[in-house]
């Protein structure tokens, strides 16, 4: 995989405290950066592939067994007893 370089301004703090967990988790905060992001980037992608799939049965509709009759009117549905 190819890479590029990046420059990216942190708060002081939020540097101080990436690099601790980067140590902890015996990796350097570059790769730690890159799980991260590659991570967000799955989880837009995944969102991306089932909203269209969801948006695509929306437009087709499901079938609810009755064959696109109305079984009983709103009336009969709404009845009280």
């Amino acid at each position: 995989m190819e890479t590029q370089n990046i420059t990216l301004a942190l708060p002081k703090s939020v540097l101080r405290k990436v690099k601790l967990i980067a140590v902890q988790r015996n990796t350097s905060v570059s790769q730690l950066l890159t799980e991260v992001l590659e991570k967000l980037v799955q989880q837009e992608d995944r969102y991306t592939q089932a909203r269209r799939r969801h948006l695509q049965l929306l437009e087709q509709g499901l079938d609810l067994g009755t064959c696109g009759q109305n079984p009983a009117s709103r009336d009969a549905l709404h009845e009280r007893h």
